[in-house]
């Protein structure tokens, strides 16, 4: 029988998380019909055959290995495209997104398209919480959206909503903009927020901070050149 719900958490470098999160995730989706698809992104701290040994315990839970470290959106894109369920659920794997969330998403979806998590408030150093409000107010402005926290890898979607976007490289930081441009509906909603506890972060200022930038430019070009038009059939 397939799942209702797939569940999809790329995963970098994160080998002393994977158990306790997957110990997470069955707490809070007991009684629930899902599977999880960890997506390994070329990790070299063991974490793949972490991953391999849970999996082999765990008949829905499964893992598809990247060969070498493709980023966040490939690692999004590959687990979106195997996902089997009629609600799509993407997370972190560093355990800072609480699991326990994931039904208060769900139950939003009975009447939006997308529902994104809101870290209202971040257990993050401060520098990464500043950035982060700086990144998200000028992500707004451009786009002209409304997203708290366009950051929050936390989100629910409708399977057959989310295979009509296409995702390039960087792009997993704008699905609010691009589920809106296809007419689909978007809210968002309060989740949790924890300290790291393992590992160190990968996304940093430094190292994302242009690109972002280029990313949010391409997506302005993107909504001001979209198509829009009606047929006139009378």
């Amino acid at each position: 029988m397939n799942p209702e719900i797939s569940i999809v958490i790329p995963v970098y470098n994160e080998v002393d998380s994977i158990e306790p999160l997957c110990h997470s995730v069955i707490n809070a989706m007991q009684g629930r019909n899902y599977e999880v698809i960890f997506v390994d992104d070329g990790s070299t701290d063991g974490s793949d055959q972490r991953l391999d040994e849970w999996c082999a315990g765990y008949t829905n839970f499964r893992t598809i290995h990247f060969k070498t470290n493709a980023g966040q959106t490939a690692a999004m894109d590959a687990g979106f495209k195997q996902a089997a369920g009629k609600y799509v659920v993407s997370m972190d794997a560093d355990m800072q997104n609480d699991p326990a969330d994931i039904p208060k998403l769900l139950e939003k979806l009975n009447t939006y398209d997308m529902v994104c998590g809101w870290r209202q408030k971040r257990n993050d150093p401060w520098i990464k919480r500043i950035s982060s409000k700086v990144a998200n107010f000028i992500r707004n402005k451009l786009s002209q959206e409304d997203i708290k926290d366009t950051g929050c890898s936390l989100k629910a979607f409708r399977r057959e909503c989310l295979c009509r976007i296409k995702l390039y490289n960087g792009m997993h930081r704008f699905l609010p903009t691009l589920f809106r441009m296809e007419g689909f509906t978007v809210a968002e909603i309060i989740v949790n927020h924890y300290p790291r506890k393992f590992g160190k972060s990968k996304y940093g200022i430094s190292n994302r901070a242009f690109r972002a930038f280029i990313d949010l430019l391409v997506v302005r070009w993107m909504k001001k050149r979209k198509l829009n038009y009606e047929v006139d059939n009378d």
